[in-house]
C-alpha cells in the first residue's frame, strides 16, 4: 500500500488537520467491524431476506424500498418513473395519515429525495431534511472512523459514520442503530412513530443478520492504487488523482476509497467534511419551485459537515452528493475545481497545506472522471465474476437462487456497459460485456442450460476485464 508521508512530507508540515471537521486522533486499538463471513453464511443469507421482505409491521417499506438490489442499492429519478403507482415507495401518496411531513412526492419523484428527520421528531413542520438515496456497498470499508471527534459518539471503541453526515443512526450510529432509525423514520404507518402500535422494531437477532448483510454487499478490500489501466486517458485521470498538485483526490479518498491517507494528519478512517455543497448556486430543489430547510450535516445543531463516501461505485450510482446536486460524475469532479469548493472551510485548508486552491482544466476534469469509470466498471466485473461463476457451479449465493442471481448480473452487466459508453471509453470492452448479456438473459429463458451460458457468458465478462486492465 501507498504511504502518505511518500509524496509530500515537507507538505504535510503546513497542517492539513486544519481541514474542518477532521478529527486528528487515531481510533483506538481494537476498534473494528464485526469479522467478516462467508457468502453463503447463514446469517448473511437471513440478513438479506430481512432486508428486502421485512416490513417490521409497518406501512409495507422493506430496507430494499429505497436500497433496491435491481438498482445498486439505490434509487433515482430515472429507475422511480419505472415503479408501479402502488409501490411502497409512494405511501405519502396513498395513505392519508401519511400525506403530510412523511415525504415530499414532488422532490421525490422529481429528484430522487428521501425525507429526513435527522434532528429529531418534534418540530416536523421545520426540522427536516431531504437527501438522496446511498447506496450500501463496501461497508465493511467505508465506515469505521475516529471515535473521538467533537460530536459525542456512544461507544467506547467505534464510532461508525453512516448516512450522508456520519450520524445517520441514533445512539452508537453503526448499522445496527441504523436499522432501528430506518424502521422508525421509514416504516411507520402514522407520524406518531410508536413502536409496537405503527411498527415493530427489529429483535437482536434481525440486528445482528442484517449487520452481516450490510458489510458482506460490494467490496471487503480496498484497490491498491495506481492499477495497470489501459485507457490512456484512464491512466492520466488516475495520475491527476493521486497527484498532490493537481487533483488532490487521494486526501480525503485514499486509494479512491472513502478513507483518509493512512498515516496522514487528517486522523483514521472515514471523516466529515464541509465542502460547501449546501452552498452551490441553483439547487435543484430550489429550481423546482419547493423550498427546504438547509441541510446543516453533522450533529444536531449540526456543523456543516458530510461524511466522505467511496468512490469506487460512485459513476453508477448518482446523482451525487447528499442532496443530488448534480447528476454527472464529471460534474462532481467539477465541482472541487469551483468557486464553492474552494471557499469552503475544506477548500480553504486544502489550499493553505499544498500551496493554492484545486485548478482543473476541462481535459483534466475528464480524465479524471473517466478513471473513475473505468474503476466502477472494474468493480461490477468483480460482482460479475462472483455471480457468474456461482451460477455456473448452480450455487446458491446469500440465499438467493441461481436464477435470482442472473437477474442481478444482467443489471451489472448493463451497468458496466453504461458507465463507459456515456464517455466514450472502451468500445472494445462494451462488444464483450453486449456478448455477455446477451448470453446471461439467455441463461435466464433457458434453465436447462443455465450453467453452461453463465461459464461462457464469465469468459465475455473476463475478457472485458483484459480490456480495461492488466
Amino acid at each position: 500500500m501507498q504511504k502518505f508521508d511518500m509524496w509530500m512530507p515537507a507538505l504535510l508540515a503546513v497542517g492539513l488537520a486544519v481541514l474542518a471537521g477532521c478529527p486528528s486522533t487515531p481510533p483506538p486499538a481494537g476498534a473494528k467491524l464485526p469479522p467478516a463471513r462467508d457468502v453463503g453464511d447463514p446469517l448473511v443469507a437471513k440478513g438479506r431476506e430481512l432486508f428486502f421482505k421485512e416490513t417490521f409491521g409497518g406501512n409495507g417499506r422493506t430496507c430494499g424500498t429505497c436500497h433496491r438490489a435491481e438498482h445498486n442499492l439505490t434509487i433515482d429519478p430515472a429507475f422511480i418513473a419505472t415503479l408501479p403507482k402502488d409501490d411502497p415507495l409512494f405511501v405519502a401518496e396513498f395513505v392519508p395519515e401519511l400525506a403530510r411531513n412523511f415525504e415530499n412526492p414532488k422532490l421525490m419523484r422529481e429528484l430522487g429525495l428521501i425525507l429526513e428527520n435527522l434532528d429529531g421528531f418534534s418540530d416536523l413542520d421545520r426540522k427536516f431534511t431531504l437527501r438522496g438515496v446511498p447506496h450500501v456497498f463496501a461497508q465493511r470499508v467505508s465506515i469505521d472512523s475516529n471515535p473521538r471527534d467533537r460530536f459525542e459518539c456512544f461507544s467506547a471503541t467505534r464510532c461508525p459514520h453512516t448516512g450522508w453526515s456520519g450520524d445517520g443512526a441514533p445512539g452508537t450510529r453503526d448499522l445496527r442503530a441504523f436499522a432501528v432509525g430506518a424502521v422508525t423514520q421509514h416504516f411507520t404507518k402514522s407520524l406518531n412513530r410508536r413502536a409496537g402500535v405503527d411498527f415493530r422494531l427489529p429483535t437482536e437477532a434481525e440486528l445482528d443478520a442484517l449487520e452481516a448483510y450490510q458489510l458482506s454487499e460490494g467490496r471487503q478490500v480496498e484497490l491498491q492504487l495506481p492499477l495497470p489501466l489501459k485507457s490512456a486517458v484512464a491512466l492520466r485521470g488516475q495520475a491527476l488523482f493521486d497527484s498532490p498538485t493537481k487533483g488532490k483526490c487521494f486526501f480525503c479518498h485514499f486509494n479512491a476509497g472513502a478513507n483518509a491517507a493512512p498515516g496522514g494528519p487528517l486522523g483514521e478512517g472515514n471523516l466529515n467534511f464541509d465542502t460547501g455543497v449546501e452552498k452551490l448556486p441553483d439547487h435543484p430543489a430550489a429550481l423546482a419551485g419547493t423550498p427546504t430547510p438547509p441541510d446543516d450535516g453533522l450533529g444536531n445543531p449540526g456543523n456543516g459537515t458530510f461524511n466522505t463516501p467511496s468512490l469506487v461505485e460512485a459513476a453508477d450510482t448518482g446523482p451525487f452528493f447528499h442532496n443530488n446536486a448534480v447528476a454527472t460524475i464529471e460534474a462532481a469532479v467539477d465541482f472541487y475545481d469551483g468557486d464553492t469548493f474552494n471557499n469552503s472551510p475544506a477548500g480553504q485548508g486544502l489550499a493553505r497545506a499544498t500551496g493554492g486552491p484545486i485548478r482543473l482544466d476541462a481535459t483534466e476534469v475528464s480524465a479524471i472522471a473517466a478513471f473513475l469509470r473505468v474503476i466502477n466498471a472494474l468493480s461490477n466485473i468483480d460482482e460479475l465474476q462472483g455471480m457468474l461463476g456461482a451460477v455456473e457451479r448452480n450455487e446458491r449465493t446469500d440465499g438467493e437462487h441461481p436464477q435470482d442471481i442472473v437477474h442481478r448480473a444482467v443489471n451489472d452487466i448493463d451497468d458496466a456497459i453504461r458507465v463507459l459508453n456515456e464517455a466514450g471509453l472502451h468500445p472494445d470492452a462494451v462488444v464483450d460485456l453486449r456478448e455477455a448479456r446477451e448470453l446471461t438473459i439467455e441463461a435466464d429463458q433457458h434453465p436447462a442450460q443455465r450453467m453452461d451460458l453463465a461459464r461462457r457468458a464469465l469468459k465475455a465478462v473476463n475478457r472485458a476485464r483484459g480490456h480495461l486492465s492488466g
